[in-house]
């Protein structure tokens, strides 16, 4: 449920954006929109929303869908911090509504952002609504994929739960009555999940991605950034964020590739005639 009276433009922090308080399942979070046409939800990674992810929401109304960015924790606008990632990754690592450490779960917050799918798709309107998680809430595009407006998922590095171990290395943050569910989508709708990580992540491990093929064979589309040592574009080995603090926005960069790529997507499942605006 959105509340436009409390729209107050003293909490505006992200210029360009509006400024929702939407209230779902008794929790309220604050929500930045840009743009016009179908929703695409972006999920942000750790630390929050810096710069770079409302520069990546920018970039996807500009391609004429309204950019939906929840607040999930941090502070909106503020850039990202050694000291203040970390402080949010313990954060997150003791909250109950994420599980960083717990395998064959959804987290508990993926009830009230498919809260917001719906929302935005009633909003918006169109045939449907993207998602994009990073890092943290990577695999939340996959556990909302539920929702039947879901139409173009997006997993960038999806860094949960955390890879300690075999069987977290495989984990998806999603439950199994979940991925059943995203299952039959991608049998009978012909849904699509796209993911992106960089080779040489250690937090997104090829376990993780080996394992989305086995769920969904040709229904899972990897787009994996070789990092090694060595590699032909100088890539860091340390690489982790596709979209945003990694992304290198020159044609032919595999970085920029990767956008194309994820704005394509939302093009071909979310607008009539699959073309870029304007």
């Amino acid at each position: 449920m959105t509340d436009p009276d409390v729209t107050d433009p003293d909490r505006v922090v992200l210029p360009g954006f509006r400024c929702t308080a939407e209230t779902f399942h008794g929790t309220t979070r604050t929500v930045y929109r840009k743009g016009t046409g179908p929703a695409v939800v972006i999920l942000h990674e750790i630390p929050g929303i810096t710069p770079e992810v409302a520069a990546f929401g920018e970039r996807v109304a500009a391609e004429g869908f309204t950019a939906v960015l929840p607040s999930l924790f941090g502070e909106p606008g503020r850039p990202l911090g050694i000291t203040y990632a970390a402080r949010t990754y313990l954060s997150l690592c003791v909250s109950r509504e994420f599980t960083m450490l717990a395998t064959g779960r959804s987290s508990p917050v993926t009830t009230w952002i498919r809260a917001l799918v719906r929302a935005a798709h009633d909003e918006c309107g169109g045939p449907g609504v993207g998602v994009v998680g990073m890092c943290a809430t990577g695999g939340f595009a996959l556990a909302v994929a539920v929702e039947p407006s879901v139409l173009a998922p997006v997993m960038s590095q999806p860094a949960s739960p955390i890879p300690i171990g075999r069987t977290r290395r495989r984990g998806l943050d999603t439950d199994d009555a979940d991925l059943a569910r995203i299952r039959e989508r991608v049998a009978d709708d012909g849904l699509c999940v796209m993911g992106l990580r960089f080779t040489g992540d250690p937090l997104v491990p090829a376990e993780r991605f080996d394992r989305l093929r086995e769920e969904f064979g040709d229904g899972f589309i990897a787009v994996e950034i070789d990092s090694s040592r060595g590699n032909a574009h100088d890539i860091k080995r340390i690489a982790h964020s596709v979209l945003t603090n990694d992304l290198v926005d020159e044609p032919g960069h595999p970085t920029r590739d990767a956008l194309d790529e994820v704005l394509q997507l939302f093009r071909n499942r979310l607008l009539d005639d699959g073309e870029p605006a304007g």
